[in-house]
């Protein structure tokens, strides 16, 4: 028995070694395509660059699962901004590059100032004298707002421009918890603090209305203002709201319609657009119609990486993307310990002389917040700057990490603010009761047991959630009002769990400038006693598993989404919002007992669910 143990033993040390030895020389076959940089990857002079955008815009993508991607080899369904930004910088100062064509028949959105921030890479671009294209069968309020910064927005024959506005239906479950005898116990505090409403309404309040609706005015007037500032003469508002009868005038043709308002400027297939590309740019050396000189976005922005991580001193980027939740988590979500521990990792590098932290949330967890916050304090406390930059959402949770920065810089389309606290238990004795089934038991205290999800909550458990909720409201108060040197009773006026756009909010003193991530970066430097452009810049991030990266790579082509019916892709935009939104509802439900979370931001900021994602992918090929 011992030798056939032994035996095995030894068979399971062969097999180990044998997977570390492949792993090590796939390894080294990336690393030797990777260091013959420009060798490896052919970037013809004056050349265009393809970016084909595939699902949605978001600040931080969600870690996949390896097993996933060799089973669905699709792309991931979110990219980052980011890294598409810095590549369409790239490409500004690479003479081989003269335009850049926007592929948007996959894209699905994303939020307000993530598509602007790209806008302006892309304005940008073409301030250095090279032209931008854009092509789409169905162009909606995102993919519409980049293209807008094109020189050229073409538009299949059989297309359609369709532009909603921001807004759209949340999901209320009071009635359906009725039916189930489910009671939800609910402690708050703020009269526009609107996240329990789903679970304790049908519709919602008249203060929750109102202050969305200030918000949405407020994202929509800037929209509208970019767009046509962009698109000089183009009448938005007046193309939606006669969008049925300019239809019928042009035969019930919708890609006519569009180009007679000036929301397009070509009718063509995607054929004909590369056959336009070839004459201006040259020819492709692949032998089919519409082919043009040009590169991949995969390839360049592959050859444009660094083979090995550069030295010296820069600031550090943190990310706080996504729901902010106690203990560990992955990309994609703002785990409290994960991003805490991030932080003293980069307390420990001598290189970071200045932190970023690049908040996209509408909060969480309070608890994992204060973590949050307490680390980038301990930043503080070494004489490391802190600059908050928002993305499209930064409210609650993230707003209470924000008020640890020096400076926080938002975009007028910014999502933040709603300052403010609520716990939420269920309690199931109702349903049981139906069952036939009822609780007894012996109470020392009237706190044995509590919460008592089974028999309901007494008096005193109610009164003592209530109170914790309140004293952290007031914690919360006292964190901001000593953030923005303000009296503590003008923080209450303006909390309440009150969301405001970007643009009210800096009105309010909750954020100090306009700016993007890039200018935040700026701002750092310029604190930690730096030029603009001294530092490099550095992802504070757990990287992916080596598995991960070796099969992201095998399978990072670009792909090109086939042609799709706007009134598909509106379909499927929708099913992608509403399983969203049960997403979230399932999180708060399972997340910390005491959260500081923002219910406005949840159709304001992608949360991409990733398997439904790949699903709405498969359906677009």
């Amino acid at each position: 028995m011992a030798l056939i143990k032994g035996f095995w033993h030894f068979l399971v040390g062969v097999k180990d070694f044998l997977v570390l030895l492949l792993m090590v020389m796939i390894f080294l076959g990336i690393l030797a395509l990777r260091s013959t940089g420009d060798e490896a990857v052919s970037v013809p002079d004056g050349g265009v660059l393809t970016i084909p955008l595939s699902g949605f815009l978001v600040t931080q993508a969600q870690e996949v699962n390896p097993l996933d991607l060799i089973a669905n080899p699709l792309p991931s369904g979110e990219i980052e901004t980011a890294e598409l930004i810095a590549n369409i910088h790239a490409a500004r100062d690479d003479d081989r590059i003269q335009a850049i064509v926007l592929d948007l028949d996959g894209f699905f959105g994303g939020g307000q100032a993530d598509v602007q921030a790209v806008a302006d890479a892309l304005a940008e671009f073409r301030a250095a004298d090279k032209k931008v294209y854009s092509y789409a069968t169905a162009y909606f309020d995102a993919s519409w707002l980049l293209a807008a910064h094109s020189d050229q927005v073409w538009l299949n024959p059989l297309g359609q421009v369709v532009l909603g506005g921001p807004g759209g239906s949340q999901l209320y479950f009071a009635d359906a918890l009725d039916k189930l005898n489910v009671d939800i116990n609910v402690f708050r505090v703020g009269t526009y603090k609107s996240f329990v409403e789903p679970y304790t309404r049908t519709e919602a309040s008249p203060e929750a209305e109102a202050a969305l609706r200030a918000v949405y005015d407020d994202i929509w007037s800037e929209y509208l203002q970019d767009a046509e500032a962009a698109r000089e003469g183009t009448d938005v508002p007046a193309y939606i709201n006669a969008l049925s009868g300019n239809v019928r005038a042009a035969g019930g043709d919708f890609a006519q319609a569009a180009l007679a308002a000036r929301m397009v400027d070509r009718i063509g297939t995607r054929t004909a657009l590369g056959q336009y590309l070839a004459e201006t740019y040259g020819a492709g050396q692949e032998d089919m119609p519409g082919a043009y000189s040009g590169i991949d976005y995969a390839e360049y922005r592959n050859s444009a990486a660094p083979t090995f991580a550069p030295s010296g001193d820069a600031v550090g980027i943190v990310y706080v993307a996504g729901s902010i939740v106690d203990g560990e988590a992955p990309a994609g979500t703002a785990g409290g310990t994960t991003i805490a521990n991030l932080i003293e990792d980069a307390i420990a590098d001598d290189d970071i002389k200045a932190l970023v932290v690049r908040i996209d949330s509408g909060g969480g967890s309070v608890m994992a917040s204060e973590e949050i916050r307490q680390a980038l304090l301990s930043a503080k406390a070494e004489g490391i700057p802190i600059v908050a930059s928002f993305g499209n959402v930064a409210a609650s949770g993230g707003y209470w990490v924000a008020t640890a920065a020096d400076q926080i810089l938002a975009q007028p389309s910014t999502i933040t603010g709603s300052i403010g606290v609520f716990g939420i238990i269920p309690t199931f004795e109702r349903t049981l009761a139906d069952l036939g089934v009822t609780t007894d038991g012996i109470e020392t205290t009237p706190y044995s047991g509590a919460p008592d999800i089974f028999g309901g909550l007494n008096p005193e458990t109610q009164e003592l959630f209530q109170l914790g909720v309140e004293d952290i409201y007031g914690r919360f108060l006292g964190v901001v009002a000593d953030a923005r040197d303000m009296d503590p009773a003008r923080v209450d006026q303006i909390a309440q769990g009150r969301v405001w756009s970007g643009g009210a909010a800096r009105q309010l003193g909750l954020v100090d400038r306009f700016g993007t991530l890039d200018d935040a970066v700026a701002v750092a430097e310029e604190l930690a006693g730096f030029g603009a452009g001294d530092l490099r810049r550095v992802d504070v991030e757990t990287p992916p598993p080596f598995a991960i990266q070796l099969i992201e790579n095998f399978f990072s082509a670009d792909q090109e989404a086939a042609p799709r019916a706007a009134l598909d892709l509106a379909m499927l935009r929708s099913r992608a919002n509403a399983v969203s939104q049960l997403q979230e509802a399932l999180t708060v439900a399972n997340g910390a007992g005491v959260q500081a979370t923002c219910l406005e931001c949840t159709g304001l900021r992608p949360v991409a669910v990733r398997q439904d994602i790949a699903e709405l992918l498969k359906a677009l090929r």
